[in-house]
């Protein structure tokens, strides 16, 4: 079983609602990524995204640009993120890894050559921001066949027939994006959020993870009342920029991500 199968399964079988961190890989350098994803899963922490750095990332707002700008001038590339993730299943890491990239980088690597090298490295999922499911076809069958879940977004300004289309798309979970606009840490979830994942739920029955916008515990608890997992992101990346190269960062970093674990684990 797929990782984030066996993990939601647990999760609903706990009774539990889940907790995703996002954090962009290489910054500041893959060493610390790898510090930082054990470090989370020692928090509790039900699955982390790698963000593939990407030097025109139309999704992300200006705290993840300038981790991906951090990160490819430490020379992070799509290959090394692979072998960290498989350094990391390699000492014995079990949490699940979504790998959070855009196209272009796929493309440029090789959709083939990707999908058999990231399921060998251990990835689980690919989270491929600006694919749409409308022209993912040739991704989406190597994926599955390799083991790999395809995850979409699905938006606040989505009509009903086209989170049918999506549903029909994906796998793993659907990541529900709370606001419009680009990542970024915000000061209240959107009220309309409930009713989006309730049109959600009615086209599919895999879980549903509300990101974008969410940065304290407070935030990441109400979010959980509607969702099945919560994902924390730019106030994660925000953390790292702070502890830039501190030895504890990691330790630090972690501490951090625990208070909103606990807070989500708390609904």
């Amino acid at each position: 079983m797929n990782r984030i199968d066996a993990r939601f399964h647990a999760l609903r079988a706990a009774g539990r609602k889940g907790f995703v961190a996002y954090i962009c890989a290489g910054d500041p350098n893959l060493r610390a990524t790898a510090e930082l994803a054990r470090a989370f899963e020692r928090a509790g922490v039900d699955v982390v995204e790698l963000g593939v750095p990407f030097s025109d990332p139309l999704a992300d707002g200006v705290v993840n640009q300038l981790a991906a700008e951090r990160a490819l001038d430490g020379g992070t590339t799509l290959a090394g993120v692979l072998k960290t993730v498989a350094g990391l299943r390699r000492s014995g890491c079990r949490v699940p890894i979504v790998l959070y990239v855009y196209y272009n980088v796929l493309h440029h690597y090789g959709l083939k050559a990707f999908v058999r090298d990231a399921a060998a490295a251990g990835v689980d999922g690919v989270l491929a921001l600006d694919l749409p499911p409308e022209e993912a076809e040739p991704y989406e069958g190597p994926m599955k066949r390799a083991g790999l879940h395809p995850i979409y977004l699905v938006a606040p300004t989505t009509p009903a027939a086209r989170v049918r289309k999506i549903a029909r798309h994906a796998s793993g979970f659907i990541y529900y994006v709370s606001r419009e606009g680009v990542t970024g840490m915000q000061k209240k979830l959107a009220p309309a959020v409930a009713g989006h994942v309730a049109t959600i739920r009615k086209h599919s029955k895999l879980p549903v993870a509300i990101g974008f916008g969410i940065s304290n515990p407070s935030q990441a608890r109400a979010a959980a009342t509607t969702a099945d997992a919560v994902v924390v992101g730019s106030a994660i990346v925000n953390q790292i920029a702070k502890s830039g190269h501190d030895r504890r960062a990691a330790e630090k970093v972690g501490r951090f991500v625990a208070a909103m674990v606990n807070a989500v684990k708390s609904v």
